[in-house]
């Protein structure tokens, strides 16, 4: 898991009910594969691997919301990535609870892009 300083200086400055929410789900990203890297950009963690993969949209409170820029272009069955734009998806998630219904799922998603940008 290759967290970075600077993404660790981000989450000092960030005040927001979710963000033990966002912090999990940083855990899980980082995690699903080992070629994922993160950095700020557009002032949130964002996730990237041959692209950009997702990144937090850091003002919501009601919910940790992640957006994957190119998320339609990736392949299998994901009910949570959601959104009918050409290129961006998003996944929500309202809790720590629910995070770990989702958190598979999740780390799937980006394990499918790894797997998409590798062919």
């Amino acid at each position: 898991m290759a967290k970075t300083q600077e993404v660790e200086d981000w989450f000092d400055g960030y005040d927001n009910p979710m963000k033990p929410v966002v912090a999990a789900m940083r855990e899980v990203i980082l995690a699903a594969d080992p070629r994922v890297t993160e950095c700020v950009k557009w002032q949130a963690p964002t996730f990237m691997f041959k692209g950009n993969i997702a990144s937090f949209f850091p003002k919501a409170k009601k919910h940790a919301s992640l957006m994957f820029h190119k998320g339609a272009e990736i392949q299998g069955k994901f009910p949570n990535l959601v959104g009918d734009g050409k290129e961006a998806r998003s996944f929500k998630v309202a809790s720590l609870d629910d995070l770990e219904a989702k958190s598979d799922e999740l780390a799937a998603i980006v394990q499918a892009w790894c797997a998409m940008k590798e062919d």
